[in-house]
C-alpha cells in the first residue's frame, strides 16, 4: 500500500494547480472540507493527507467490486485524479466529499465490469478433492475466502450494496445515494444479496460435509 500510495502521489501532484474557488456553507461540517479547500489551491501536502486518508478505502472498494488488484488500483488512481482536478469546484452541503469519492469509485467499477462483459474477477476453481483439504475449507480462512468467491457472483448491483454497508461502512443513505437509488430500493438490494449469498454458502457448506462423509 506504501508503495501505490507513492506512486499515486507522484502521478496527481503534477494537477494540483486549479486555484480555489468560493465554497458554500453547510449545517454539518464535512471533516474533508478543509483538506479539499486546501487541495483546490495547490497545496500539496493536503494532496498527500487526503491520498492517505482515503486511499486504503478506495483500493478496498474496488477490489472488491473487481475481484483484481491491480485493477483496483488503478480505479483508485483514477478516483484522486478526478479529486485533484475538480476539488476547486466542489462545494460543501448535499453529501460529504466522502461520499461522492465513492460515488466515484463505485461509478468507475461499474463502468469497467459492464464494458467487458462481466459479473466479476475471476474466480479460483475448487480445489477441495481430499478428506484433509476439505477438512481445512472450514477454519476462518477458508470461510473469507468462500464468502470472497460468493460475493465475486452476485449480480454487480446486489454486491455494490452489500460492499458499502458492510465492507465500507457507509449508512443505508449513504449507499442509496452512491448508487443512485432510493433507500427502499437499497435495503431491497440488501434483502436479495444476503438471501443470495445464505444460499450459497449453505450450498458449499452441504457439499464440502458431503466429502468429508464420502471421502
Amino acid at each position: 500500500m506504501h508503495n501505490l500510495e507513492s506512486g499515486l502521489l507522484q502521478t496527481i501532484l503534477p494537477f494540483v494547480t486549479v486555484p480555489l474557488r468560493g465554497v458554500g456553507v453547510q449545517a454539518m461540517r464535512d471533516p474533508d472540507e478543509d483538506l479539499v479547500r486546501r487541495v483546490g489551491a495547490g497545496d500539496k501536502r493536503a494532496a498527500a493527507e487526503i491520498v492517505r486518508r482515503h486511499l486504503p478505502r478506495m483500493v478496498g472498494l474496488a477490489r472488491r467490486m473487481l475481484g483484481d488488484a491491480s485493477e483496483a488500483e488503478d480505479v483508485a488512481q483514477e478516483v484522486f485524479l478526478r479529486v485533484w482536478k475538480h476539488a476547486a469546484a466542489w462545494k460543501p452541503g448535499a453529501a460529504k466529499f466522502e461520499t461522492w469519492m465513492h460515488r466515484v469509485a463505485m461509478n468507475l467499477c461499474l463502468d469497467r465490469l459492464r464494458r467487458v462483459g462481466r459479473n466479476g474477477g475471476d474466480v479460483p476453481p475448487d480445489t477441495v478433492d481430499s478428506r484433509a483439504s476439505a477438512t481445512r475449507a472450514l477454519d476462518d480462512r477458508q470461510r473469507r475466502e468462500r464468502v470472497r468467491d460468493a460475493l465475486q457472483k452476485l449480480p454487480e448491483r446486489q454486491r455494490a450494496a452489500l460492499v458499502l454497508c458492510y465492507y465500507q461502512d457507509r449508512t443505508n443513505i449513504e449507499a442509496a445515494e452512491i448508487l443512485g437509488v432510493s433507500v427502499d430500493a437499497l435495503e431491497s438490494l440488501l434483502s436479495r444479496a444476503r438471501r443470495t449469498l445464505k444460499t450459497a454458502l449453505a450450498a458449499e457448506r452441504a457439499d464440502l460435509l458431503s466429502g468429508l462423509e464420502t471421502g
